[in-house]
């Protein structure tokens, strides 16, 4: 490993999946102005996600809808021949 290329300031902090409500502890260096209580008691930090594995389509083996024909006609009008 390089030395001096590595963040020195991990620390715990609470993510927490916006989109279900689940909560999760893990060392990060992101940059919150928020706090929680965890369940040991203690204020973390809280860094809030748009979408994590609990909630993300390819974890929970659920399908997602797609766009696809606007995709396909997106594709047409840019490629199309003039």
């Amino acid at each position: 490993m390089k030395q001096g290329i590595h963040p020195a300031s991990y620390r715990l902090v609470v993510f927490k999946d916006m989109s279900n409500g689940h909560t999760f502890l893990s060392r990060s260096t992101a940059a919150s102005k928020e706090t929680i209580a965890w369940e040991d008691g203690a204020e973390y930090p809280l860094v809030k996600l748009e979408i994590s594995n609990t909630s993300h389509p390819f974890f929970t083996g659920k399908s997602m809808l797609m766009d696809t024909a606007g995709r396909i006609d997106k594709f047409n009008k840019k490629y199309a021949k003039k």
